[in-house]
């Protein structure tokens, strides 16, 4: 029996960043990619894709952040980790930066239209398969004082219901994030948090491979 391979397409919270530090990452024991590869087993391979910095469809015009529109990797993604069974894609945190003067309900749209349908019609290139999706709502963020998230926290509040209706509308799964907590950055997740996701998200892909 081959294994069931899970895509996980994300920014830095499914890349581990650990908050309040200076680029430091949790390790194997402690980031829920990794935590939720051991509790599936070896009948599934994780695929880690989390980078930093990743957004929706905006270019970072920081000095260094090329590359991070996760629009334009996505395609070549899906099609290097062809075949896929299983993207689970939780983003839109970065897209709440002031920088990118986005309301919450501009998010959903273009989440929906750049990322769910892209990964929804991604055939396979050596079947007929097509993936199927998992959709993580994005912990609550706020802003910790240097204005970059400025306004970031009423925008957050909606992420479960605007995605849950996206996740509702293209027949994808869910997984909110009801209990997911952020550190010392009010960005990232903490250790904690890690293991919570991984326990929602395994419980959600027993249900989808039971």
């Amino acid at each position: 029996m081959e294994s069931i391979r899970i895509l996980c397409y994300g920014d830095s919270n499914t890349w581990g960043y650990i908050s309040g530090s200076n680029h430091l990452r949790y390790g194997n024991n402690e980031r829920w990619t990794r935590l939720l590869a051991k509790k599936l087993g070896d009948n599934f391979e994780i695929i880690e894709e989390g980078l930093n910095s990743r957004t929706l469809i905006s270019n970072d015009t920081r000095p260094g952040k090329e590359g991070k529109n996760g629009y334009e990797y996505l395609i070549p993604c899906l099609d290097t980790h062809d075949p896929i069974d299983l993207v689970i894609v939780m983003l839109g945190t970065n897209e709440l930066k002031k920088a990118y003067n986005k309301t919450i309900e501009e998010i959903g749209e273009i989440f929906d239209k750049y990322i769910v349908k892209t990964i929804l019609n991604r055939k396979s290139q050596f079947s007929e398969k097509y993936p199927k999706l998992l959709i993580v709502a994005p912990p609550l963020a706020d802003d910790d004082g240097s204005g970059k998230y400025e306004g970031a926290f009423e925008k957050s509040l909606k992420f479960n219901e605007i995605y849950g209706k996206i996740a509702e509308k293209n027949k994808c799964f869910f997984v909110d994030n009801t209990g997911l907590e952020t550190g010392i950055d009010k960005v990232h997740l903490t250790k904690e948090s890690h293991t919570l996701l991984a326990e929602k998200i395994y419980s959600e892909i027993c249900n989808i491979y039971q």
